[in-house]
């Protein structure tokens, strides 16, 4: 899977990699591998879906990291039959718009919230607040 890092996974990467409170490399490695993930995890991925002439079900490839890269793969693989792309949203985004994802870029920078805009109030007096129950966010602070 080919991706492009931005701005703010570099970020999250580097402040690990000048922390100096890990006692080990192996300690700085695991914590690096970690991020990453978690990083990856927020990422809408794709995926290849094959069907064979006759209808039936194909062989299914993925993660790509873009619809480029599986148009890349697919004209060099010879299989026969028919393929299209399959957008596969991010389970980590799903978790960040309920359980919040304090300091993301386009989630609120509320300390108590971290949620997602759109659960954040566009209705009269509560206006800007944040819907989510136990969330005490009266105002949406974007990034």
């Amino acid at each position: 899977m080919r991706i492009t890092p931005r701005k703010e996974e570099i970020a999250a990467i580097v402040a690990l990699l000048e922390d100096p409170t890990f006692e080990s490399a192996a300690h700085l490695a695991k914590a690096v591998y970690k991020e990453a993930a978690e990083l990856i995890q927020m990422r809408d991925t794709f995926a290849l879906v094959h069907t064979w002439k006759d209808g039936s079900r194909g062989l299914n490839f993925g993660p790509f990291g873009s619809e480029a890269e599986i148009k890349t793969f697919a004209s060099k693989m010879a299989f026969g039959g028919s393929g299209r792309v399959v957008k596969l949203y991010s389970p980590g985004v799903m978790l960040a718009n309920h359980d919040g994802k304090k300091g993301w870029k386009g989630y609120c920078f509320d300390p108590e919230c971290g949620h997602a805009p759109f659960t954040h109030s566009l209705a009269s007096a509560s206006r800007g607040a944040c819907q989510i129950p136990t969330c005490p966010c009266t105002k949406f602070k974007p990034s």
